[in-house]
């Protein structure tokens, strides 16, 4: 799927109290990740979420840091979601393959051990400008998709009896 072929998304619509949503971010590209913030705290703000972020020193530190916040409260760490967003740029090395890798299997391992609601973006792109690209203030911003799929995780939760 191309950039072009992005769907459009309306409002976004989530029943019961204000969600508590902590947005774990690795601002290493501070445009690209902030253009996401930006577009993820827009969609949070239509389900009136009370939103708490936190900075990590790069995508690596996502896992690690989605694990403390977690355990800060008990296993659901006082939060309804939580929200990653990160970018990593390939360069001529494998360390890109290994960071993007690792950041993704650490967040999936922790959100399927817990069943705790996580949004996901970590922008894992060729060069700055796809990232960029996905960061604009527009359909395409992935933080906002990521946010969007987020409320639907934090409704099945409640749906299933596994939240507020």
């Amino acid at each position: 799927m191309s950039t072009q072929d992005a769907p459009e998304r309306g409002q976004a619509v989530l029943e019961g109290p204000a969600p508590r949503v902590l947005l774990i971010q690795a601002p290493y590209y501070a445009q690209v990740v902030g253009g996401m913030r930006d577009g993820a705290l827009a969609v949070l703000e239509q389900v009136g979420a009370r939103t708490e972020v936190v900075d990590v020193a790069g995508a690596f530190e996502l896992p690690a840091a989605l694990r403390m916040a977690l355990n800060a409260k008990g296993e659901r760490g006082g939060h309804d979601g939580y929200l990653i967003l990160g970018c990593v740029v390939k360069g001529d090395t494998d360390h890109y393959e290994h960071i993007c890798r690792e950041a993704c299997r650490g967040v999936m391992d922790i959100t399927v051990e817990t069943a705790a609601p996580v949004g996901f973006a970590l922008l894992t792109v060729a060069t700055l400008q796809q990232a960029i690209e996905r960061s604009r203030p527009d359909r395409h911003n992935k933080g906002a998709e990521a946010a969007h799929a987020l409320i639907g995780q934090i409704a099945l939760a409640r749906s299933l009896g596994l939240s507020e």
